[in-house]
C-alpha cells in the first residue's frame, strides 16, 4: 500500500470575485495549489471589532498538499485586502485516490517555480 500524502481543504473569503480570481492566479502561479474554486455570492454574517457585519463575498476551496501549507498562507496574507483574512484548513481524510495523487503531485516548489510572480 502506497502512502498518500496529506491533502489539505483551505477556504478564504474574498470581498469580491475579481479580487478572488487575482488571488487564484496567483496562488496556482506559485505553485502553491492545484485547483481552487470560487463560490460567487455567499452571503457572510460576523462580529467585527464589536459591531454585527454582513456582507456579500466569494469563497475559494483551494486544494494542496499540507506540505505545502505554510507558503499557500503566506501568500493569501501577503496578497489579502482583508485585514484578518479567513484561512481555515481541513484535512481531508478520504477521497478518490488518483485525484488526491494529482493534488500531492501538481502543488509542489517546482510547479510554481516557471510562473512565480
Amino acid at each position: 500500500m502506497t502512502q498518500q500524502a496529506e491533502i489539505l481543504l483551505v477556504q478564504t473569503t474574498c470581498p469580491d470575485t475579481e479580487t478572488a480570481r487575482e488571488l487564484t492566479k496567483r496562488l496556482l502561479d506559485q505553485g502553491l495549489a492545484s485547483c481552487i474554486n470560487l463560490i460567487e455570492g455567499i452571503e457572510s454574517h460576523y462580529r467585527w471589532e464589536g459591531e454585527l457585519k454582513q456582507g456579500t463575498e466569494t469563497l475559494m476551496l483551494i486544494k494542496t498538499p499540507a506540505a505545502r501549507y505554510q507558503a499557500l498562507e503566506a501568500a493569501i496574507l501577503q496578497n489579502h485586502p482583508y485585514e484578518l483574512p479567513e484561512i481555515i484548513a481541513v484535512s481531508l481524510s478520504a477521497g478518490l485516490p488518483a485525484y488526491l495523487n494529482w493534488v500531492a503531485t501538481s502543488s509542489t516548489e517546482k510547479a510554481g517555480a516557471e510562473g512565480a510572480l
